[in-house]
């Protein structure tokens, strides 16, 4: 993985524990449901406790369109992911930090993309951070209605 100070990272809080939490960011299934751009997932590869190690999206967010796959490593406050093949994306790292915090749990993503077209670095972490804003707050919309519906399930 890139060396954290080289990612782009952001953190919100998000009034759920982390196990629910967890459990939507492991469904990545259901990505497209609530990701605007995530077009298509496929679940490649699972480990013995069913999580997603090796997962194909298909991304049309308008200038970037790409098909590619990413590698899972799980723990129980921390998901990372690489990129193992991609076209327009040559290039991704990633992951998602959990910590307790009052009122919920902070959710920390950081993100480092190398495209195949040239871009100017703050241009690069001004598109890593809209990425990174724009899933943290889906996540959130996502995750924070789980939370509060009495059987842990989206209304």
């Amino acid at each position: 993985m890139n060396d954290h100070g080289e990612r782009t990272s952001a953190t919100v809080l998000v009034a759920a524990p982390a196990s629910v939490i967890m459990a939507v960011i492991a469904d990545v299934a259901a990505y497209p449901q609530w990701v605007d751009h995530i077009k298509h997932v496929e679940v490649l590869s699972v480990s013995p406790a069913n999580l997603p190690l090796v997962v194909r999206f298909v991304l049309d967010a308008g200038v970037v369109a790409d098909d590619y796959d990413l590698a899972y490593e799980w723990s129980d406050d921390e998901v990372s992911w690489h990129l193992v093949r991609g076209t327009s994306i040559k290039a991704m790292d990633g992951s998602y930090r959990l910590r307790r915090a009052t009122g919920g749990t902070e959710v920390e993503y950081a993100l480092s993309i190398a495209l195949d077209m040239p871009l100017l670095g703050v241009f690069k972490r001004k598109a890593e951070s809209v990425v990174i804003g724009t899933a943290l707050s889906a996540l959130k919309a996502r995750v924070e209605p789980c939370s509060l519906s009495p059987r842990g399930k989206t209304p």
